[in-house]
Order: structure tokens, then sequence, then C-alpha cells
């Protein structure tokens, strides 16, 4: 049985406002403990649960956020940026059995802490075939094109709500309650440590491939605070205008479809004036 966890940080323990998870911040050394302890947790879990192996990939910003000396000694983890499926790299080798999403949040323009999509500001809702679409639903639908289930979901309890929508089956962990989008209560890393190896271990036997789903077209809409930023998006080939701020693709299938909004919001990002957005 071969796991792949999918980790970002904006959903780990203890993590509340945007100095715990900017590289480089004042609080966010600190918080890759907890992060990196979060992770832990889940590859104890999957192993006790009768896993062969785990594999993580790192997901959040740089990806090079995770401690790899403080790793469990029986894990492997991919870091660094520039992966043809970003967040859910390593899902489409036919090898995967389950993917955990640990550290995840509710997506842009929802409530939870530090909720949005892909980017930090900028965009204020996406949505996929018309449904309000957090990093969850987007790589959820990517990994049923491989045929992985989504076993495992960790994050604030609005993160953990949102995943009903998209991985009913899956256990779900909240680390903190979401309080507004910079303040949580926080469990202590101790007790969301047992939280979720427990969960993990019953989330080992969710792990079964199945056939793989072909659920397309999707036609993803983007919304952004600022019109030049829907301007700068339609630089991307087959994405258009659909209103003064939002943006609309369409495509066959996830895989392009995520591949497409990585192109989107990296335009975006680099449209963005630093005082005025």
């Amino acid at each position: 049985m071969r796991i792949l966890i999918s980790a970002d940080m904006e959903g780990a323990t203890g993590v509340t406002w945007p100095d715990d998870v900017m590289p480089g911040a004042s609080q966010w050394e600190r918080c890759r403990s907890l992060f990196t302890s979060d992770v832990n947790a889940a590859v104890r879990g999957f192993h006790d649960g009768g896993a062969d192996e785990v594999i993580i990939n790192e997901a959040h910003s740089t990806m090079r956020n995770l401690l790899l000396e403080q790793l469990d000694d029986r894990a492997r983890m991919l870091t660094g940026r520039h992966k043809a499926l970003s967040m859910v790299e390593g899902v489409q080798h036919g090898d995967v059995d389950g993917i955990a999403f640990v550290g995840y949040h509710a997506g842009a323009g929802m409530e939870g802490v530090l909720a949005h999509t892909y980017l930090a500001n900028s965009i204020t809702g996406v949505w996929l075939n018309d449904v309000r679409a957090s990093e969850g639903l987007l790589n959820a639908h990517v990994a049923a094109e491989y045929g992985v289930p989504v076993v495992l979901v960790t994050g604030d309890d609005v993160a953990c709500e949102d995943a009903l929508g998209y991985a009913p089956e899956a256990l779900k962990v909240a680390v903190k309650d979401h309080v507004s989008r910079y303040a949580a209560v926080c469990r202590t890393p101790g007790r969301t440590a047992a939280d979720i190896q427990a969960a993990a271990k019953e989330a080992a036997a969710l792990a079964v491939r199945h056939e793989p789903v072909r659920g397309g077209p999707f036609t993803v809409a983007v919304e952004f605070d600022a019109e030049h930023l829907a301007m700068a998006a339609t630089v991307v080939p087959g994405v258009d205008r659909i209103g003064e701020r939002k943006v609309a693709y369409t495509s066959g299938t996830m895989y392009e479809g995520i591949r497409a909004f990585k192109a989107v919001t990296t335009i975006v990002s680099a449209a963005v004036e630093e005082q005025y957005g």
C-alpha cells in the first residue's frame, strides 16, 4: 500500500496568520516544526494501518517548508517547486492507493483560517462547474482521474466541513476551530498529533484504487479583486473574460484544468503591484 500526502501549511496545528506561513517571516520557522509534527503523525498512522510506503509532496508556497531532518525515517519527501501537478504531484504514476490532504484550508471567498485558493490574496472566488472550489476540491478531482481516493483531510473545522463535499468518506481531523481569517481556537500539538495518527490508521483501510473518474468537461471560473488582473489572465490561451473581474476556461480533463489554473495564477501574481494590487 502506497500513500501520498499532499502537505499544505495554512491548515497546520497552531497556524493562524500570515507570518506563520510566509517563508522568512518571524513565526514561520517555529511553525515549520508544528507543520512537520502534523505530517509525521499522519505517516505514523498510515504505517500503523498497514501502509508499506508513505510519500510526502510538499505543497505550500515555495514547497520547502517541512523539516526533512525531523521527518519519520520511513517517509520520503518530494520538495521544491515546478511540478507537473503541483500540490498532488505523484498521483499520476499509477502506483498510489490513497492520498491524504494534510494542513488544508477553505477556499478563496469562504470563511476559514487563512482561506484562499492558490494565491494568498487577489482571488476572491473560484468555481468548478458552478460549485465554489477550494484547493481540496480541485485536487480531489485531479486524484479521481487517476483512480486515487482522498482518505484523510486535516485542517481547521471549516476545511473539514468543506471536505464533506469532495471526499465524504475520508477521515477528517480538525486541529483548530475557525474564529476569523486570522484567529482560531487551537489544540496543542500533542493532542493534534494523537488525533491525526489515529485517523490515519483508520483511513489506511480506505486506500483502495478505483476506476479512473472521467468527469469532464470542467469549467473553471476565477474572480479577482481588480479588473486588470482579469485582463492579465486572458494571456493564457482559452481563458476569456466573463465579467469585469472574472474569467473562465473549459478543459476536457482536470489534468488540463489544474495546469491551466496554475498558469492563470502565475500570470496574475506577476501582474500584482505592491501597493495597489
